[in-house]
């Protein structure tokens, strides 16, 4: 029990990540590699803030709006310098690890001692503590009505047309440079805001937390596609799910045995194998290419033979 409610609880920490990279990923077909960035840059402002007096709440608000300010650098870079997506992420990226370093002012900060969202009565099922869950849960929930919402709105379509074909909002009189911008900016909102509830549910904030971060939620991203696909599951709810997914994986793989310093070779095999199986790349034509290659060699001969006895 106690396994499965701590997989949940890192999972909807994870879910607030992955939905802003799905954004990104998926909707906008943006490798923006900032999160890496703004994710522990949530943190990092999170962290100072709790430090010095401020009220949990307005402190990850103030985070994740903070850490939105990423994603309207990178898309600046992008649309207005005309730079490649991939590299005005990386250049952000690097960027703020000094940001990051300057916030905190050391590479850690501790936040036992200070006050946090999760800070209520604790409420037990079978023993176990579910008012963490319970919150997340409902955090969760929130921010997936939000995320459906927006994606209803003109504002919504205009985002996916951004991934799909940008003629159309040329068509439309639309800004794609705007619309780009205004992706990042929420999808590298959801990473602060993500990073800022992770520093305070683990209790300190570090400057290497944001290590990979945009890998990890692309292959949560890439497991949950490539299983739900094909049923009628919601953008965000693929999300969600292949947040859970992961963060299971990844704590039995741990229970099983696995080296630790392992797990990133482990979750870099299991996105290419999961990318194949999505790309169709693993489904098997052997039979059907021999099939077909005998046919028309079969064809061919008969063929020259009646060219022969017709001479």
């Amino acid at each position: 029990m106690n396994i499965l409610i701590s997989i949940l609880e890192q999972g909807m920490l994870f879910a607030v990540l992955v939905m802003g990279i799905y954004i990104t990923y998926k909707i906008m077909d943006f490798p923006d590699l900032s999160v890496d960035g703004t994710y522990p840059l949530g943190a990092a402002v999170c962290a100072v803030l709790l430090v010095n007096g401020v009220n949990p709440w307005a402190a990850t608000l103030l985070s994740a709006l903070v850490a939105s300010l990423g994603g309207l650098i990178t898309g600046f870079i992008h649309t207005k310098l005309s730079i490649n997506g991939l590299m005005a992420g990386i250049l952000v990226m690097f960027g703020l690890y000094s940001v990051n370093l300057r916030v905190m002012g050391k590479s850690n900060i501790p936040l036992f001692n200070e006050g946090n969202v999760f800070e209520m009565k604790t409420l037990t099922v079978f023993g176990e503590d579910i008012s963490t869950l319970l919150l997340l849960t409902a955090f969760v929930v929130l921010i997936k009505v939000l995320f459906e919402l927006f994606f209803r709105t003109k504002t919504g379509f205009f985002l996916r047309a951004v991934g799909d074909n940008e003629e159309i909002l040329t068509s439309l009189g639309a800004d794609s440079h705007k619309i780009k911008i205004l992706g990042l900016m929420v999808a590298n909102f959801l990473a602060g805001l993500s990073g800022a509830l992770t520093a305070q549910y683990q209790g300190f904030s570090d400057i290497g937390m944001g290590t990979g971060s945009a890998v990890t939620a692309l292959a949560a991203v890439i497991i949950g596609f490539s299983l739900l696909k094909k049923l009628n599951v919601s953008m965000s709810g693929i999300a969600i799910s292949g947040a859970i997914l992961y963060k299971g994986i990844l704590v039995f793989v741990l229970r099983f045995g696995l080296d630790p310093n392992d797990f990133k070779l482990a979750t870099a095999v299991a996105v290419i194998v999961a990318m194949g199986f999505t790309s169709g790349a693993f489904k098997y034509k052997k039979k059907t290419v021999k099939k077909a290659k005998l046919s028309e060699g079969g064809e061919s001969y008969a063929e020259d033979r009646r060219l022969v006895k017709n001479l």
